[in-house]
Formats: structure tokens, sequence, C-alpha cells
């Protein structure tokens, strides 16, 4: 049983609310996910909403944290590297937010420290009070008014998540380390986080309770009682089959109606289609039956938040094509031949995991660093000769140039300069302009646009048969454009590139049922209603349905669709125009 808290703070100034979502006793139990679905709810009412996410670090931003500590680093069209709950807040509310969405003890020191050097504060002494704080202050107030939806209006209500470092005052008593494991619902953790909240002079309006089953009212009405509050201001958020239940489970406990009477929001009286949209998605995914398997093949597996936007492209393109979604991790070094020499039995361990448990399709997903890249490429080999569909993302997508290079044009040595600046076959470069020598904000980052270059693309198709598309990107090396002749010689084509024609963005490789490389992230723009064409038909091949899907015009049969008055994720557009139907049988 996990039972910590999170609190509501809701305040409003001038026409603008805020909705302080913050959360003590233990991390990683939700409190994005919360936010992101009180903002949902709010949104599927008719309002405009935005987020932003408050972290405590001194770090500028995310883009130098390692996988393992933070899980991935999320990036925004403006080339913002942050937190992965940014991510959540996307995917759930179908908004495209920036940088300044995520603020930083950093960020905030930075600009106060800049101020003061340019003379803003006039020679006064510049301290925590009032000058951080008002920074603070400032910074929310100003970006909570930046549009974040297609629309361009201005958002109604903002959703801010502060995180807050209070595992140890939560642990102060042997009672409380105990209720971990004894599998009691016990109320003194969330008793002590609240009073944590009230020294600080903020009282809760609504605590959200997390929980593995539901709450008891015995333990609701106690939790009630010691933290002075009424039983409806008690949120029970027990675990559910999906998180996209999340919403419903708080919308089914009148937080709906208590936010239009605490904020005295505008909402709209007409039916939320937009919540009745993610139930028959919900209630769909609870239904699948065929299962897909996926190998992952990384160096980040031990902690799936490594690759969080990756596995939610999977599983929007799995509910897509009405397909349970199975993926198998397999640690790439544990492919590489030296893992046989020290470890045999985890080599053959992870080489029978990749061939014979995921039989379906293989995803390389981006990453740095020499570790585990030689077995990367083996994997991508075995993708390669066995016809089994592979999508490579950015490292993915070099490594499988790498592959190619050695096995098919004979390059024995070809690799990419970042792992061997020797090499007599360079095919994946460094870009000199986005490599100065500092490791933070010093990529090629955000949204770009790549150039389809020719009409017979499996992804051009994909993608709506359009002549371009913009992804967003992070990476310091590419593709050495002087060398690419020799691949498309042997049918291994550069279908994308960027606008001026000088970095490859998109590889396909001929007779083979889909073997796709991108150089940029299309998971951080996926979907749950409209999964990211890439994901989508590496999903589509490995269920053996892409030919028919592709023969269709890249449209899904109508069965089990999502209804037409069930919405969409904007509150102006239906849910019929994204054609996110489910695949019927071939």
């Amino acid at each position: 049983l996990w039972f910590p808290c999170l609190w509501f703070v809701q305040r409003v100034v001038g026409s603008m609310k805020y909705i302080l979502v913050t959360g003590g006793v233990i991390s990683g139990i939700g409190k994005g996910i919360i936010a992101s679905s009180v903002g949902t709810i709010l949104k599927s009412c008719g309002l405009h909403v935005t987020a932003i996410k408050i972290d405590p670090y001194i770090n500028i931003d995310a883009g130098t944290f390692s996988p393992y500590e933070h899980g991935e680093v999320f990036v925004l069209d403006d080339g913002g590297e942050v937190d992965l709950d940014l991510g959540n807040y996307e995917r759930f509310l179908d908004i495209r937010l920036t940088k300044d969405n995520n603020l930083t003890t950093g960020k905030i020191y930075q600009s106060v420290i800049n101020k003061e050097r340019r003379g803003d504060y006039l020679g006064k002494t510049v301290q925590v009070v009032p000058h951080i704080t008002d920074a603070i202050q400032d910074w929310v107030m100003r970006q909570a008014k930046v549009p974040v939806d297609d629309d361009d209006v201005e958002p109604q209500v903002c959703v801010i998540e502060v995180r807050q470092e209070l595992l140890d005052a939560s642990f102060d008593s042997i009672e409380e380390r105990e209720f971990l494991a004894t599998g009691e619902q016990k109320t003194k953790p969330t008793q002590n986080s609240v009073r944590e909240l009230r020294g600080l002079g903020l009282s809760p309006d609504l605590i959200m309770c997390r929980c593995s089953t539901p709450l008891d009212n015995s333990v609701k009405e106690k939790i009630s009682m010691f933290c002075h509050v009424e039983p409806e201001q008690v949120i029970c958020v027990h675990d559910v089959s999906s998180i996209y239940r999340v919403p419903l489970l708080l919308e089914n406990q009148g937080v709906v109606g208590y936010f239009c009477r605490r904020l005295n929001l505008p909402i709209e009286t007409k039916p939320r289609k937009m919540l009745a949209k993610w139930k028959e998605m919900s209630d769909r995914s609870d239904r699948l039956l065929e299962q897909c398997s996926i190998a992952l093949v990384g160096k980040y597996t031990k902690f799936s938040d490594s690759y969080a936007s990756v596995i939610k492209a999977l599983e929007h393109s799995a509910l897509a094509i009405s397909h349970k979604l199975e993926v198998k991790y397999v640690d790439s070094a544990d492919l590489e031949a030296s893992r046989l020499q020290e470890e045999p039995v985890r080599y053959h361990e992870a080489w029978q995991k990749l061939s014979r448990r995921c039989k379906h399709s293989l995803n390389v997903p981006g990453g740095f660093g020499v570790r585990g890249t030689e077995g990367k490429i083996q994997a991508i080999s075995w993708a390669r000769k066995q016809k089994k569909p592979f999508l490579g993302v950015c490292l993915g997508m070099q490594l499988a140039v790498c592959e190619f290079a050695r096995n098919m044009l004979d390059w024995k040595d070809a690799n990419s300069t970042e792992f061997d600046p020797e090499t007599e076959h360079p095919v994946v470069i460094d870009m000199p302009e986005h490599n100065p020598g500092q490791m933070g904000g010093t990529m090629r980052l955000g949204k770009r646009r790549t150039i389809f270059k020719t009409k017979n693309s499996i992804l051009r198709k994909l993608y709506g048969d359009v002549d371009h598309v913009e992804e967003r990107h992070r990476h310091r090396f590419e593709v050495n454009p002087e060398l690419t002749q020799h691949f498309e010689e042997k049918g291994f084509r550069f279908v994308g590139q960027d606008v001026e024609g000088e970095r490859m963005e998109v590889i396909e490789l001929d007779d083979h049922p889909y073997f796709v490389g991108v150089q940029y992230h299309p998971e951080f723009t996926s979907r749950p209603i409209k999964p990211s064409p890439p994901y989508l038909g590496l999903l589509l091949a490995a269920a053996g349905r892409l030919p028919g899907y592709l023969q269709k015009g890249c449209r899904l049969s109508p069965r089990e669709t999502y209804s037409d008055g069930s919405g969409s994720s904007s509150p102006d557009s239906e849910i019929a125009d994204l054609k996110l139907h489910s695949l019927a049988q071939e």
C-alpha cells in the first residue's frame, strides 16, 4: 500500500485561476499524473488550461540529467530540455508548452543575478526575500498567460506542480515507516504531511490520497477530522487499469463541482465530450486481447522512466490498432561479444529474449555514450537479416547506418566519430556548430522541418502523404552527407532531409517489411488519440497489417472506433477529424 497525500492550494489572481499541486510522504507516486488529470477534466469543461512544473534543483534545465536519476529528458518545440512531467501535461491536455513552463531554482537565481549585474536593482542588497520570491511569482504569472493551444487563446487556468523534499520529515516515527509494508491504510503520514504544509502557512483545499485499493470510509473520515477538511475534500486515487482512467476517477468524485464553487469557474453545462472519449479509450484498452511484443534495446533499461515517451508512443499506437502492448527490455550491453566472455548465461538470456520472446519487432531509441552501442548494432543487424520490423530513433538511426556500412558496404570499421574519432569510415560525424565544448543546451534542439525527397516513402504515406513534417530533435551528431551515395546504391535510402538538404533525417531500406530510422524524436509529439506515425507504422508492421493499411490510403477500418460524439482533446475539434479508428481483421 502506498498512501501518500497530494494537496491542492487554489488561489485567484485577477482573471487567472491558479491550482497548486504539491505532495509529501514519498516521491514518484503520481503528482504529475494527478496534475495532468486535473487539467484534463477542466479542459473537458471548455476551459483553456496551461501547466507549470517547479523543481528545486539548481540545474538550469534537465538537459544534463542522468536518465537513471530523473528519467528521460523531455524536449519541447522551442528546444527546452525539461522534466518528463511536462510530457504528461502535453499528452493529457494536447497542448504545446515552452521551456519556461519548467521552472528551476537555477533559472530563478540566474535571472536575478543577471538583473543584479545589469544594475536593475539600483544598488540595493539582493536577498532571497523579496527578490528571489518576487522573481518566482513574476515568472509564474507571466508564463501562465502564454497560449498553449492551437487557437492561441490565453489560458484561464494554470495548474502548478511543485516538487518538495519531505521524505525525511514524513518518516519520523516507526509507525510511519511500517505503513509501506503492513498493507494497512495508515493516516498518520498524511496528517504529518498536512501539518508540514500548514507550517508553511498554507491550508489544503483538496487532499488526494494515493492507495492501491479504494479508500475505506473510516479512513476518509479520519483524514477529514485530523486534517480539518470536509469529507468531500478527501479524494481517493486508487490504482486503476490505465493512467487514462485517473481523470474519470476524479470527475466521478465531484472534483469538477468543487473547483467550480471554489474558483467560480465559467464551466459550460454541455456534455463533457472529451471525458466520454477518455472513457471509451480506457474501456477499449481493458478489452484488448491480441498482443504485440516489442523489443526495446537500450542502455537504460533498468529504469522504465528513462524511455517514458517511447513507451507512451508505443502504447498509443498499440491501442489504435486494438492490440495489447508487451515491451521486452533488453540491455544492449548484454548482446555484445564481450558479455559472452564475462557472463555467458546473461548473454544467451538476452539473445533469447530478443529472438524468441520478442518475435514481432525491434525499437532502438536514442541515447548517448559508447556503452552498449555494439550490442545495439548487433540487434539492428538481426532485425535487418530476419526482416523484423525495426524503428531506430536518433542514435538508433545512426547505428543502423553504421550496421549497414559494416555488413553491406564492407566498411568493417565504420562508426560514429562519437565512439571512434579515428575511424577510416566516419559514417556519422559531429556538427561543429552544435558542439562548442559546453554540454548543456548546445545540441540541435527543438522543432525542425524535415522535407521528404520522394513520394515513394512508407513514412511519408504514414504521415498522410505530406511534403514535410515538423518534429522535435535532440542530437549533436549526424549522418555524414558525403557518404550517402554509397548507401543509396545498395537500397538504403535517405528519404527525408532538412530544409537545406544537408542533414539526413529519415532512412528506409528497400525489400524489408519496415526498416525505418528517424533522426528526430517522434515520441515527444505522440498523443493518446493521435499516435506518432513512425511508431504506428512499427506496430502495424509488427501485427502484419501495414500493407493493408497503406493500401487503404492509411486509414484504419471503422470497427470499434471512438464514437463521433465523444469529443477530442481540443475543445473545438471532434475526434472524427483525427481519423483514429481501430483496425479490422484482414
